[in-house]
């Protein structure tokens, strides 16, 4: 059963795809801090199909702070981990593992207050893919962070 979104995000959202995790509970990436929908205490990061590659509609939680009503910059991290991660699955069909990660922060990234992660593939190399994302202030689309990483696709 999939959860409606909070209010913030059903305008921009309304018409677009969200992507599944597939597999039951069984399934290990089930269990995946990030997006992992079986997680106790995870992310739960959801992710939408968009032409150029996913949209992810987040919110993070005060307990998550870093400086005062910032997240902390290892959340931040997580959360465009799996931005990145849910288009490697978007533009591959394929799970896929993260080799390497570079992150930018350009503003502080404000708790619980509505977010929009966004990814794209940069090269699929066949072996990895090359993908690019950031997080952006869903009232302003102003930039909060970039994400770039290398992401080797698990074989089907």
């Amino acid at each position: 059963m999939t959860l409606p979104l909070p209010e913030p995000f059903r305008a921009s959202f309304d018409g677009l795809e969200e992507q599944i995790l597939s597999g039951g509970p069984d399934n290990s990436f089930h269990q995946c801090f990030g997006c992992g929908p079986s997680h106790p205490t995870g992310l739960h990061v959801r992710t939408f199909k968009t032409e150029e590659g996913v949209a992810s509609p987040i919110l993070i939680a005060r307990h998550y702070e870093g400086p005062p009503g910032a997240a902390h910059g290892g959340i931040v991290a997580a959360y465009l981990d799996e931005v990145l991660a849910a288009t490697v699955l978007r533009v591959t069909g394929r799970l896929g593992v993260t080799g390497e990660l570079t992150i930018r922060y350009m503003k502080p990234v404000p708790t619980e207050m509505p977010i929009v992660g966004r990814g794209s593939l940069v090269t699929d190399h066949g072996r990895y893919v090359d993908v690019e994302g950031r997080l952006e202030d869903l009232s302003t689309g102003s930039v909060l962070a970039t994400g770039r990483g290398r992401f080797f696709p698990i074989p089907a």
